[in-house]
């Protein structure tokens, strides 16, 4: 065999390992937790997370859909992964709406009979308590109604089915914390669709985004009024979320067929107008947002396909928005399909809980990027309650390194859209060991209540989210 012989093919292997190394490289890369992030193992639950809610202790309670809502609710513990049963409300809690009230209790309005039938009842869970209060009921059914809490902690509760498809309770109703019961917002009668996509605007009013083209403005003083807002630009977009960041909303994809485009608007500016901004890696539809603690929006779940929840196209790679650059980054893969009826919400410690679908008793967490990147910031102490409009010390070794600091409401979410969420970016000054912190101004920016309060260090690695209470001034 001649040198000249071997050469060729020397020079063919020495190529070929060249280029199996080159490919080699970015895949290990691309593949590390620190890039993408990583899912535990699939976790079974006795009911399916259709409705699911972090609880001012950092567990997360949850309950089911159909004959499941009927059931007693479960309390999940994200340290030691034990679920355990909470008492039932008595009634089925299936297709109810919730949000947080100033005091850490959960509204629950509305529920189920059959499909498109909702029932009147509401009531109270408190997590410290483990009990339930039930409230006067409201003026009719409510089959898939809307919380959003108010700046005085007051409830408004829209929108939801009465008696079939189609049969919307038109009337809004406002719980008044103070006295448990309820007034009717004669004056502010409308027909939207249910789970109507609502947000409290930083001027006070209430902002309808969603699903439909056509936004609305909500004037929550006396009986209400209604009056027109600007419309999006895609259309409708069914099942799809919307997430608020300090005053910013975003509509994600959605619609039939689903859609990869995003789109924002600015509520913090007199003459709002929507605008697409950089559209998902691929089209969803049934999917999950959750703001995370480092500004940027995490997107979990959903089908790309065509119909109604069409698990023959299941999205499973995760992918998170970045407001600043405008970039969407394709993420780690979980193992089941999450479209109708799961759930997502942001725990404490950073990670995301990803949960349900229909009929899909199993849950899995996601543990994001920045949880590989070093050290996290500590919080050596804060305070329990904050007052808007001042401002307040927190004590940690990391103050040097802080370059964020968050405020996120508990979560409260089903079908695809969290009622409570909400990021509010605080200003501050570093000090020797601590950190001087504003308040959000007012409850229009951040509503009375439980907060996850993150310090982010430059390398964007978050600190355990320390529980503070937003108070009423």
């Amino acid at each position: 065999m001649s040198w000249r012989f071997l050469f060729p093919r020397s020079r063919w292997l020495v190529a070929g390992l060249v280029a199996c190394v080159a490919l080699a490289g970015p895949a290990r890369a691309q593949t590390a937790p620190s890039d993408i992030g990583t899912w535990s193992s699939v976790m079974t639950w006795p009911i399916s997370a259709t409705h699911a809610n972090l609880q001012p202790d950092g567990k997360v309670n949850f309950f089911g859909e159909f004959e499941e809502g009927a059931l007693p609710p479960r309390r999940w513990d994200p340290a030691t992964n034990a679920v355990t049963s909470l008492p039932y409300p008595g009634y089925n809690i299936f297709c109810a709406g919730h949000s947080y009230l100033a005091d850490g209790q959960l509204l629950v309005t509305g529920g189920h009979i059959e499909s498109h039938v909702g029932l009147p009842d509401a009531s109270l869970f408190n997590a410290f308590t483990s009990s339930w209060t039930r409230l006067p009921d409201m003026n009719d059914g409510r089959w898939y109604p809307t919380n959003t809490t108010l700046a005085n902690g007051d409830v408004m509760v829209i929108s939801g089915e009465d008696n079939g498809s189609g049969d919307i309770n038109e009337l809004p109703q406002r719980y008044l914390a103070g006295s448990r019961t309820w007034r009717d917002m004669t004056t502010a009668r409308l027909k939207l669709p249910y789970y109507p996509r609502m947000f409290l605007a930083p001027d006070g009013r209430l902002f309808f985004a969603g699903p439909w083209r056509a936004s609305r403005w909500m004037t929550t003083s006396g009986t209400g009024a209604w009056s027109t807002g600007p419309s999006s630009n895609f259309g409708t977009r069914s099942y799809g979320p919307a997430v608020i960041l300090d005053g910013r909303v975003f509509l994600v994809g959605g619609g039939d067929p689903p859609t990869a485009t995003v789109e924002t608007i600015d509520l913090n500016v007199s003459s709002p107008a929507w605008r697409y901004v950089a559209s998902m890696t691929t089209a969803r539809r049934q999917h999950n947002a959750v703001i995370l603690p480092d500004g940027r929006v995490l997107v979990l779940g959903g089908t790309r396909g065509s119909g109604f929840d069409n698990s023959s196209y299941p999205v499973r790679h995760a992918e998170v928005y970045d407001p600043a650059t405008n970039r969407w980054t394709r993420l780690a893969s979980n193992a089941a399909y999450r479209g109708y009826h799961s759930t997502a919400l942001l725990l404490p410690d950073g990670r995301v809980l990803s949960a349900g679908g229909r009929k899909v008793r199993t849950a899995e967490v996601y543990s994001p990027p920045y949880l590989f990147k070093g050290a996290r910031p500590v919080v050596s102490s804060a305070p329990g309650t904050v007052a808007p409009g001042t401002t307040f010390t927190l004590s940690t070794p990391d103050a040097a390194s802080i370059t964020r600091v968050s405020l996120i409401a508990l979560g409260s979410v089903t079908h695809a859209f969290d009622q409570h969420q909400r990021l509010v970016t605080l200003g501050f000054t570093r000090g020797t060991g601590s950190l001087t912190i504003t308040a959000p101004p007012n409850n229009n920016v951040a509503p009375p209540g439980y907060y996850q309060l993150f310090l982010v260090n430059g390398t964007g690695v978050p600190s355990v989210g320390r529980m503070v209470r937003i108070t009423t001034p």
